[in-house]
Protein backbone atom coordinates (compact mmCIF):
# COMPACT_ATOMS: atom_id res chain seq x y z
CA UNK A 1 0.00 0.00 0.00
CA UNK A 2 1.15 3.52 -0.76
CA UNK A 3 2.47 5.23 2.37
CA UNK A 4 0.84 8.62 1.94
CA UNK A 5 1.12 11.39 4.51
CA UNK A 6 -1.62 13.18 6.41
CA UNK A 7 -1.41 16.42 8.44
CA UNK A 8 -1.80 15.23 12.03
CA UNK A 9 -2.68 17.79 14.68
CA UNK A 10 -2.77 15.26 17.50
CA UNK A 11 -3.20 11.57 18.22
CA UNK A 12 -3.94 9.93 21.55
CA UNK A 13 -5.61 6.95 23.21
CA UNK A 14 -8.68 7.95 25.20
CA UNK A 15 -12.45 7.48 25.53
CA UNK A 16 -15.05 8.44 22.94
CA UNK A 17 -16.87 11.29 24.63
CA UNK A 18 -19.94 11.88 22.49
CA UNK A 19 -22.55 10.35 20.23
CA UNK A 20 -23.59 6.73 19.84
CA UNK A 21 -20.23 5.32 20.96
CA UNK A 22 -19.89 7.37 24.14
CA UNK A 23 -17.69 5.61 26.66
CA UNK A 24 -15.84 3.40 24.16
CA UNK A 25 -12.03 3.32 24.46
CA UNK A 26 -10.51 4.48 21.17
CA UNK A 27 -7.37 5.85 19.59
CA UNK A 28 -8.02 9.30 18.15
CA UNK A 29 -6.33 10.75 15.09
CA UNK A 30 -7.17 14.42 14.57
CA UNK A 31 -6.13 15.74 11.19
CA UNK A 32 -5.58 19.36 10.19
CA UNK A 33 -7.48 21.07 7.42
CA UNK A 34 -11.09 22.22 7.15
CA UNK A 35 -12.87 24.36 4.58
CA UNK A 36 -15.97 25.15 6.66
CA UNK A 37 -14.74 27.48 9.39
CA UNK A 38 -17.65 27.12 11.81
CA UNK A 39 -17.70 30.15 14.09
CA UNK A 40 -18.27 27.96 17.15
CA UNK A 41 -15.56 25.42 16.26
CA UNK A 42 -13.63 24.24 19.33
CA UNK A 43 -10.73 23.01 17.16
CA UNK A 44 -9.88 26.11 15.12
CA UNK A 45 -6.25 25.04 15.25
CA UNK A 46 -7.17 22.32 12.75
CA UNK A 47 -8.18 24.74 10.01
CA UNK A 48 -4.74 25.21 8.47
CA UNK A 49 -3.05 21.95 7.42
CA UNK A 50 0.20 23.69 6.49
CA UNK A 51 0.75 24.39 10.18
CA UNK A 52 0.77 20.71 11.12
CA UNK A 53 3.28 17.93 10.66
CA UNK A 54 2.58 15.69 7.67
CA UNK A 55 3.14 12.17 8.96
CA UNK A 56 3.31 8.90 6.98
CA UNK A 57 0.26 6.76 7.66
CA UNK A 58 2.57 3.84 8.49
CA UNK A 59 3.94 5.76 11.48
CA UNK A 60 0.45 6.51 12.79
CA UNK A 61 -0.53 2.86 12.38
CA UNK A 62 2.59 1.75 14.27
CA UNK A 63 1.72 3.95 17.24
CA UNK A 64 -1.86 2.68 17.31
CA UNK A 65 -0.64 -0.93 17.38
CA UNK A 66 1.43 -0.17 20.48
CA UNK A 67 -1.75 0.60 22.47
CA UNK A 68 -4.61 -1.67 23.61
CA UNK A 69 -6.94 0.16 21.21
CA UNK A 70 -9.37 -1.95 19.19
CA UNK A 71 -11.09 1.10 17.71
CA UNK A 72 -9.69 4.17 15.98
CA UNK A 73 -11.61 7.42 15.50
CA UNK A 74 -10.48 9.78 12.74
CA UNK A 75 -11.67 13.34 13.21
CA UNK A 76 -10.58 16.84 12.44
CA UNK A 77 -10.79 19.31 10.93
CA UNK A 78 -12.31 17.43 8.04
CA UNK A 79 -10.73 14.01 7.40
CA UNK A 80 -12.30 13.39 4.01
CA UNK A 81 -10.14 16.07 2.43
CA UNK A 82 -7.53 13.28 2.41
CA UNK A 83 -7.33 9.69 1.19
CA UNK A 84 -7.74 7.08 3.92
CA UNK A 85 -7.85 3.93 1.78
CA UNK A 86 -4.50 2.59 2.97
CA UNK A 87 -5.11 3.66 6.56
CA UNK A 88 -8.39 1.73 6.81
CA UNK A 89 -6.79 -1.26 5.07
CA UNK A 90 -4.01 -1.37 7.69
CA UNK A 91 -6.49 -1.01 10.52
CA UNK A 92 -8.67 -3.84 9.29
CA UNK A 93 -5.84 -6.32 8.70
CA UNK A 94 -4.95 -5.67 12.34
CA UNK A 95 -8.57 -6.20 13.47
CA UNK A 96 -9.09 -2.60 14.54
CA UNK A 97 -12.48 -0.99 13.96
CA UNK A 98 -12.49 2.25 12.00
CA UNK A 99 -14.73 5.20 12.83
CA UNK A 100 -14.87 8.62 11.27
CA UNK A 101 -16.52 11.93 12.05
CA UNK A 102 -17.13 13.99 8.93
CA UNK A 103 -19.23 16.86 7.66
CA UNK A 104 -19.91 14.71 4.60
CA UNK A 105 -19.25 17.46 2.05
CA UNK A 106 -16.34 15.65 0.36
CA UNK A 107 -15.85 12.39 -1.54
CA UNK A 108 -15.36 9.36 0.67
CA UNK A 109 -12.25 7.21 0.88
CA UNK A 110 -11.50 4.26 3.15
CA UNK A 111 -13.78 1.55 4.51
CA UNK A 112 -15.37 2.68 7.75
CA UNK A 113 -17.09 0.51 10.32
CA UNK A 114 -18.90 3.54 11.71
CA UNK A 115 -19.65 6.88 10.06
CA UNK A 116 -20.70 9.78 12.25
CA UNK A 117 -22.13 12.43 9.95
CA UNK A 118 -22.06 15.90 11.49
CA UNK A 119 -23.31 18.12 8.64
CA UNK A 120 -22.93 21.88 8.63
CA UNK A 121 -25.33 24.33 7.03
CA UNK A 122 -22.65 26.28 5.15
CA UNK A 123 -21.64 23.25 3.05
CA UNK A 124 -24.21 20.46 2.79
CA UNK A 125 -23.20 16.78 2.62
CA UNK A 126 -23.06 14.87 -0.63
CA UNK A 127 -25.78 12.26 -1.14
CA UNK A 128 -23.42 9.37 -0.44
CA UNK A 129 -22.65 10.75 3.02
CA UNK A 130 -26.30 10.50 4.05
CA UNK A 131 -26.44 6.91 2.76
CA UNK A 132 -23.31 5.85 4.63
CA UNK A 133 -24.17 7.54 7.93
CA UNK A 134 -24.62 5.25 10.92
CA UNK A 135 -25.11 8.25 13.15
CA UNK A 136 -26.37 11.76 12.42
CA UNK A 137 -25.11 14.29 14.95
CA UNK A 138 -26.33 17.87 14.69
CA UNK A 139 -24.60 20.54 16.76
CA UNK A 140 -27.16 22.94 18.25
CA UNK A 141 -25.74 26.45 18.38
CA UNK A 142 -28.88 28.45 17.57
CA UNK A 143 -32.57 27.76 17.07
CA UNK A 144 -32.24 27.48 13.27
CA UNK A 145 -30.19 24.32 13.80
CA UNK A 146 -33.32 22.36 14.73
CA UNK A 147 -34.72 22.94 11.24
CA UNK A 148 -31.40 21.84 9.77
CA UNK A 149 -31.51 18.73 11.92
CA UNK A 150 -34.94 17.78 10.67
CA UNK A 151 -33.97 18.36 7.04
CA UNK A 152 -30.89 16.15 7.39
CA UNK A 153 -32.88 13.46 9.17
CA UNK A 154 -35.11 13.05 6.11
CA UNK A 155 -32.08 12.04 4.03
CA UNK A 156 -30.43 9.36 6.17
CA UNK A 157 -31.27 5.66 6.35
CA UNK A 158 -34.08 4.66 8.71
CA UNK A 159 -31.58 2.79 10.90
CA UNK A 160 -29.31 5.82 11.33
CA UNK A 161 -29.16 7.00 14.94
CA UNK A 162 -30.17 10.63 15.45
CA UNK A 163 -28.43 12.94 17.93
CA UNK A 164 -28.71 16.57 18.96
CA UNK A 165 -25.66 17.95 20.74
CA UNK A 166 -25.66 21.34 22.49
CA UNK A 167 -22.63 23.34 21.37
CA UNK A 168 -20.21 23.62 24.26
CA UNK A 169 -19.73 27.40 24.39
CA UNK A 170 -23.53 27.85 24.59
CA UNK A 171 -24.23 24.76 26.66
CA UNK A 172 -26.05 26.56 29.47
CA UNK A 173 -28.16 28.52 26.98
CA UNK A 174 -29.19 25.53 24.88
CA UNK A 175 -29.27 22.55 27.23
CA UNK A 176 -32.87 22.93 28.37
CA UNK A 177 -34.08 23.68 24.84
CA UNK A 178 -32.40 20.51 23.57
CA UNK A 179 -34.02 18.45 26.31
CA UNK A 180 -37.48 19.82 25.59
CA UNK A 181 -37.04 19.36 21.84
CA UNK A 182 -36.03 15.72 22.26
CA UNK A 183 -38.99 15.08 24.56
CA UNK A 184 -41.35 16.48 21.93
CA UNK A 185 -39.53 14.70 19.09
CA UNK A 186 -38.49 11.34 20.56
CA UNK A 187 -36.81 10.12 17.38
CA UNK A 188 -33.90 12.29 18.55
CA UNK A 189 -31.41 11.39 21.26
CA UNK A 190 -29.14 13.82 23.10
CA UNK A 191 -25.37 13.69 22.80
CA UNK A 192 -23.18 15.31 25.44
CA UNK A 193 -19.43 15.84 25.38
CA UNK A 194 -18.68 13.79 28.47
CA UNK A 195 -14.93 14.07 27.92
CA UNK A 196 -15.24 17.75 28.79
CA UNK A 197 -17.17 16.99 31.97
CA UNK A 198 -14.65 14.28 32.90
CA UNK A 199 -11.74 16.54 31.86
CA UNK A 200 -10.05 13.96 29.69
CA UNK A 201 -8.52 14.43 26.19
Amino acid sequence: MQDIKIPVLEEFYSIQGEGANTGKPAYFVRVGGCDLGCRWCDSKETWFPEEHQWIPISEVVERILHTPARTVVVTGGEPMIYNFDSFCYEMHINNINTMIETCGAHSFSGEWDWVCLSPKRQKAPIDLAYKLANELKIIIFEDEDYNWAELCATKVDKNCKLYLQPEWSRFKINRHKVVEYAKLNPQWNISLQIHKFLEIP
